[in-house]
């Protein structure tokens, strides 16, 4: 039973997967389809080795899924649903309150159906479902917004190479990237794109989005909490425009910011676990622990760092600046700690590359409202993940979930477009995936679909 049980649920993967690959292939223009195979199989046979090779947190989540499995086999659908406990070696494990490693037990409780508690193809699951969730965002952004670079979102979230490194395998990365980025998929169709065609499509696209931002906030609260928020942000905007009003730059700004501080301030009345203090001595708690496991290893240190609002804003900047540029080159010799410091420099070339735009005032055509939610975003994570994180290795990889937001952002302006063009990537205007878009109007920063320019 367990067998024809995979066998089905394999071949529903592959009858589903398959044509959509046709497809993304046959209407990819001749520059992405490189950065498509490279994307895929790069997940792919990381996924898999990750998978073959259990260890660390991976072990330990794969190991509680099994009993997750057991309950699904016995039929207690329910109770593997809803269950707060979950064997480990002899030893039953009971989590109290939200925990995304129970959530990640979970799901691979129902991935071991089809893989046969195989971690190798769990691992190509989580793969494929962090590359289709990139690859449907950078299809949506191409055809929604063409005068921006054609490569922009292809580069930062299908190829760039940490990406594909830390986003695949048995990992909550996968899943919080994959999540993450359909989740804004969705969105920018809903708000941006010429309308879902019928009221059942508009439906199917609002419960998506529902269901992955459930996924995301799952995976790793603290990261999805300033991205829906962004984004609940910019819907406000998109209203108050559709009203005739904030249209201006400083006035979106605003906007933002007061829907975000109005979303913290209502967390902390909704539960305690997201009020300043708790926030500020737990982030302490995980920075000290770090901090103590990576005393014989290149680290951050913050020696005057309190549980404060006022330290913490203090050490803001130089948590968001630690978060993108450590490791430097010569930091550490260790081949991850080398691949990340010459990201880290190709990161301070795009950040010089997009000022020098900004300067020439040809930072690109992207709305501003759009900009703004996401370097919002980048910049709130930034901050958390350079506070709370000092080993260097653990901070590479966790920035790995938000490092395609920056990249895209790098990446469309005028001059980024330029440059991509003469390595030969976007050539073509069409989006991957998708049909050639309409030309947009002369003179308009608005999309070819008419979209309203927040």
């Amino acid at each position: 039973m367990k067998l024809a049980i995979a066998l089905v649920l394999n071949a529903v993967l592959l009858a589903v997967l398959l044509p959509w690959l046709r497809r993304q292939w046959e209407r990819a223009p001749a520059w992405a389809r490189g950065l498509l195979a490279w994307g895929l199989a790069g997940r792919l046979l990381v996924g898999a080795w990750r998978g073959w090779h259990l260890a660390d947190d991976a072990l330990f989540i794969s190991e509680q899924a099994a009993s997750v499995t057991r309950l699904l086999r016995a039929g207690q659908v329910w109770q593997a649903l809803f269950t707060d406990e979950v064997g480990w070696r002899q030893q039953v494990i009971t989590y109290y309150g939200m925990s995304n490693t129970l959530f990640m037990a979970k799901i691979l409780g129902w991935l071991n159906l089809a893989s046969l508690d195989s971690g190798w193809l769990n691992g190509i699951y989580l793969s494929l479902f962090s590359f289709v969730g990139c690859w449907t965002l950078a299809s949506i952004c191409l055809r929604l917004f063409p005068r921006t670079p054609p490569a922009a979102a292809v580069v930062a979230f299908v190829a760039w190479p940490t990406v594909v490194f830390w986003a695949a395998g048995v990992a909550k990365e996968p899943l919080l990237l994959g999540s993450g980025a359909w989740l804004l998929a969705l969105y920018l169709q809903l708000f941006y794109g010429p309308g879902v065609a019928s009221g059942r499509g508009r439906a199917a696209t609002v419960v998506g989005l529902l269901v992955l931002a459930y996924v995301h906030f799952f995976m790793r609260y603290f990261f999805a909490a300033p991205l829906l928020g962004a984004l609940a942000g910019l819907a406000v905007v998109h209203l108050l425009q559709r009203l005739g009003g904030a249209r201006s730059r400083v006035a979106q700004v605003l906007v933002l910011a007061a829907v975000l501080a109005g979303g913290a301030w209502a967390a902390t009345q909704v539960s305690v676990a997201f009020r300043l203090n708790k926030f500020t001595n737990q982030t302490m708690r995980i920075y000290a622990h770090s901090l103590e496991m990576s005393a014989a290893k290149a680290h951050i240190e913050y020696p005057d760092l309190r549980p404060t609002a006022e330290s913490f804003l203090r050490h803001a900047p130089q948590a968001a600046l630690n978060a993108f540029t450590r490791p430097w080159v010569g930091e550490s010799w260790q081949p991850l700690y080398v691949a990340a410091a010459l990201e880290n420099l190709a990161l301070l070339g795009l950040f010089a590359t997009a000022a020098y735009a900004a300067w020439r005032k040809r930072w690109g055509h992207l709305p501003f409202g759009l900009v703004a939610a996401l370097a919002i975003f980048c910049l709130v994570l930034a901050v958390l993940l350079g506070l709370s994180t000092p080993n260097l290795g653990s901070l590479n990889r966790y920035r790995s979930a938000v490092l395609p937001y920056l990249v895209f952002l790098l990446l469309q302006n005028d001059v980024a477009a330029r440059a991509l063009r003469r390595l030969g990537l976007g050539s073509g205007q069409h989006a991957p995936g998708e049909e050639p878009p309409a030309a947009p109007v002369p003179g308009s920063n608005a999309p070819a679909t008419g979209a309203v320019p927040l």
